[in-house]
């Protein structure tokens, strides 16, 4: 082959790998700024619901340390599901798989969805109880029109990372 044949090929190369770490830190990018909230509802990481509502300052701020934790505990909780599926998955793979381990897993899935379900439960009423009657009505129907775009509480379809 000519020099210049070579140079050229090699520009499209160096074209199409840029073209895909271009795409690739994007899809990171967008995926970083994203949040799945414990009602399957997507949203900014920095976003919360209840910013909807009139909240006093003493108020914003104790929401929003109160729901920075609890996010960071409950994208532990999906990690951990996240991870139990896969050894599910794995279990299921097998050419002869092991029912019983298989089933012990399905009950500790539940179980960690269940523990999860109750803390979401207990984290709302937390926050509810710090606000007046009004902004409880309106708490609520955040929340039910979350859960209404959303998935099921608490359910994930993905790993967060």
């Amino acid at each position: 082959m000519k020099n210049s044949t070579l140079k050229f090929l090699l520009i499209v190369s160096l074209i199409l790998n840029m073209s895909f770490l271009g795409a690739a830190g994007y899809q990171y990018y967008k995926k970083s700024t994203y949040w799945t909230s414990p009602f399957g509802y997507k949203m900014e990481k920095d976003h919360f619901l209840f910013e909807g509502l009139s909240l006093r300052p003493d108020q914003m701020k104790t929401m929003r340390e109160t729901a920075i934790k609890f996010r960071a505990v409950i994208d532990e909780k999906r990690r951990a599901i996240a991870s139990k599926r896969k050894e599910l998955i794995a279990l299921m793979r097998q050419d002869n798989p092991d029912r019983n381990a298989i089933a012990t897993v399905v009950s500790e899935i539940s179980g960690m969805q269940e523990a999860m379900q109750s803390m979401i439960a207990m984290h709302m009423l937390g926050m509810k109880a710090g606000l007046d009657k009004e902004q409880q009505k309106k708490f609520l129907d955040l929340i039910e029109n979350a859960m209404t775009e959303g998935r099921q509480m608490g359910c994930s379809p993905t790993e967060q990372n």
